[in-house]
């Protein structure tokens, strides 16, 4: 789910002091995203899943990112009603879940 290396990649980027910071900003922003996405509203779901396939990638979410990328391709071409909104969630929070338990021993 995690590619550490794209992890340590944005570690040496941005500094270890740096580092936590950016992981909480990713993950409050992220969180305000997926709660949008747990609502009925789909009208801004292509947008959505956009920023969360960038924000995914930049911290290593492979998974997560990679189901945003078919939603956001799905949502574009007027099937927005059938991303599985909650597969996407799902995939965020394990994701998470990895990264916070595992972050330690791969960096």
């Amino acid at each position: 789910m995690i590619d550490w290396s794209r992890v340590k990649e944005l570690q040496d980027e941005v500094g270890a002091e740096d580092f936590g910071e950016v992981v909480e900003i990713f993950l409050e922003e992220v969180e305000g995203v997926i709660e949008k996405l747990e609502s009925t509203d789909r009208s801004g779901l292509e947008q959505d899943l956009h920023f969360l396939k960038g924000s995914a990638l930049n911290l290593g979410f492979e998974h997560f990112s990679s189901l945003c990328q078919e939603g956001e391709r799905m949502s574009a071409q007027g099937q927005a009603a059938a991303v599985n909104v909650p597969e996407i969630i799902a995939s965020y929070q394990g994701s998470k879940t990895e990264f916070l338990r595992d972050q330690a021993s791969h960096l």
